[in-house]
């Protein structure tokens, strides 16, 4: 029975509930950033590569069974292929995911910056001994 207890205390700790929601967050975001990429930074890429999705930028490793013009034929044929679009695909869509956030956390940090807090109220301990001082001084 104590196995259960443990787990239970570490399941409704704070930091994990956190957590979940933290993960459902990110793949609803996730989505949002991949729409981002795929749909519009994508095709602006896309101009400037005149039309070629770097998903279709690859080297041919077999040239034995002929000669392809883009990826998914010649992993339809099951030619072997070196596919470096798909690897330059990841990292441009890791880099824009990652400015993304940055951004998110920069905004998160301007809404949620806190005023700088008043000192705190003299103890009376604190107040008596400033009047001893105040009267000290005025003799």
């Amino acid at each position: 029975m104590s196995f259960i207890k443990e787990f239970k205390e570490f399941a409704m700790k704070g930091n994990v509930m956190d957590l979940a929601v933290g993960v459902i967050i990110g793949g609803a975001f996730g989505k949002i950033v991949t729409s981002l990429v795929d749909n519009i930074l994508m095709p602006l890429v896309g101009l400037f590569t005149q039309g070629k999705n770097f998903n279709d930028f690859f080297v041919l490793l077999d040239h034995s069974k002929g000669d392809v013009s883009t990826l998914a034929e010649a992993k339809a044929k099951g030619i072997a292929v070196f596919a470096y679009g798909a690897f330059i695909q990841s990292i441009i869509d890791f880099l824009i995911i990652a400015l993304c956030i940055f951004m998110l956390v920069k905004f998160m940090n301007r809404l949620t910056r806190k005023q700088p807090a008043a000192p705190p109220e003299p103890t009376a301990q604190e107040k008596l001994l400033m009047e001893i001082r105040d009267a000290i001084k005025s003799k």
